[in-house]
C-alpha cells in the first residue's frame, strides 16, 4: 500500500538533545526529498525519559524510549518516528514497520579519561561511569578490577560529571558526539572487534505505519546500512536478546560482502562468548541468524539462562 502524496508530516521524536538533532536531520532529509513538503516536529515524553533515578535494565530497558512514540503512530497522532536503532526491541508494535535506515554515523564507542588513552591505562579501580549493561560486561571483561558505576543523563550531564571527579573515565558512543558536534579532547575511540558496539549503534530507525509514504521514505534509505542492521537484529532475535541483557553485535559492508562480530557476556565480564562470520549481503539475516546459533551453542545460552533471559 502506498498513500497519497502528501503536503505535511508529523515527526515524532523524544525531546533530548541527541534526539532532536537527528530528528531534525531527518526532517531535513525528508522536506529535501520531497518539493513542498513541511515536516512538523512533534515531541513525546517517553518513559525512559521519566525515570531518571534507576538504570535502564531495572526498568524494563531501551524499550521504553519507544513505547509511548508507537502508540502516537498507531493512534495516527504522528505519522513517522525517528529513533537511535539501538533503542529499538527485536519486535516493533504490530502494524508498524523500519521504512528505512539511513546511512550508519560512526558505530563505536570512544573512552574519554583525561590523560589516559586506553581502558589498559586506567588507574587500578578506577571509576568509569556508562548506564549500559553491555559497556559494563565489556569493560569488566577487560579490567576486572574497575570499579564501574551506572551513569544516566545526557551527554552533556555525563561530561560534566567526568569533569567534576565524580567518575575517572565515561564511555560513550561516538555517533552521539559527532551528531551534538561534540568532539573532546581526551576521546579514544575503541575497537569495534574487540569492544563490539551495541545493536545497531550509531544507525537511525525511520518508523511508520506499515505501507505508509513507504517511496517517501525509501529515498532516505542505504542499503549497505540496512542490511547490516539487519544481520545485527537478526542476531539479537536468534538470542532471545533485549535491551537488559549484555549482548552486542556489529557487521559492516563492504565489496566482498558482510562481516559481522558477536558477544554474549555475564554482566561481571567474567564469561564472553565471542565470535564472527562472513557472507554475501544477500544473506544478512541469515548471517545473523547463524552466528546466534553458534553464540548459544558455545556457551551464550547458559550465561542468558542464568539471567533469566530464556529458560
Amino acid at each position: 500500500m502506498t498513500t497519497p502524496r502528501s503536503t505535511s508530516l508529523r515527526l515524532g521524536t523524544r525531546g533530548s538533545q541527541l534526539a532532536l538533532a537527528q530528528a531534525r536531520w531527518v526532517k531535513a532529509a525528508l522536506e529535501g526529498a520531497q518539493s513542498g513538503l513541511l515536516v512538523e516536529l512533534v515531541v513525546i515524553k517517553t518513559s525512559g525519559d521519566r525515570i531518571q533515578d534507576r538504570s535502564l535494565s531495572e526498568v524494563g530497558g531501551k524499550g521504553l524510549f519507544i513505547k509511548e512514540i508507537e502508540e502516537a503512530l498507531l493512534r495516527r497522532e504522528v505519522d513517522v518516528a525517528v529513533h537511535s536503532m539501538k533503542d529499538l526491541p527485536s519486535e516493533l508494535a504490530p502494524g508498524l514497520e523500519i521504512a528505512a535506515v539511513p546511512e550508519r554515523e560512526d558505530p563505536g564507542d570512544v573512552l574519554i579519561a583525561p590523560g589516559r588513552d586506553s581502558i589498559a591505562a586506567l588507574a587500578r579501580g578506577a571509576r568509569v561511569g556508562t548506564s549500559s549493561l553491555r559497556r559494563m560486561a565489556l569493560l569488566r571483561a577487560e579490567r576486572p578490577d574497575l570499579e564501574v558505576v551506572p551513569l544516566r543523563g545526557n551527554v552533556d550531564t555525563r561530561l560534566r560529571r567526568l569533569d567534576e571527579g565524580v567518575v575517572d573515565a565515561i564511555v560513550l558512543a561516538a555517533a552521539g558526539l559527532r551528531r551534538l558536534g561534540l568532539s573532546p579532547a581526551a576521546a579514544v575511540p575503541l575497537d569495534v572487534r574487540r569492544f563490539v558496539p551495541a545493536i545497531g549503534q550509531g544507525a537511525l530507525a525511520i518508523e511508520a505505519r506499515a505501507g505508509e509514504h513507504r517511496e517517501l521514505f525509501l529515498r532516505l534509505d542505504h542499503a549497505p546500512t540496512h542490511a547490516a542492521v539487519a544481520a545485527e537484529r537478526a542476531f539479537m532475535r536468534g538470542v532471545h536478546g533485549s535491551c537488559t541483557t549484555p549482548l552486542a553485535a556489529y557487521a559492516r559492508t563492504g565489496d566482498a560482502g558482510i562481516e559481522m562480530n558477536a558477544v554474549i557476556a555475564s554482566p561481571d565480564g567474567a564469561r564472553a562468548v565471542r565470535g564472527s562470520t562472513a557472507g554475501e549481503t544477500a544473506a544478512a539475516e541469515h548471517l545473523g541468524e547463524g552466528l546466534a546459533r553458534e553464540l548459544m551453542a558455545r556457551g551464550g545460552a547458559e550465561i542468558l539462562r542464568a539471567l533469566g533471559a530464556i529458560p
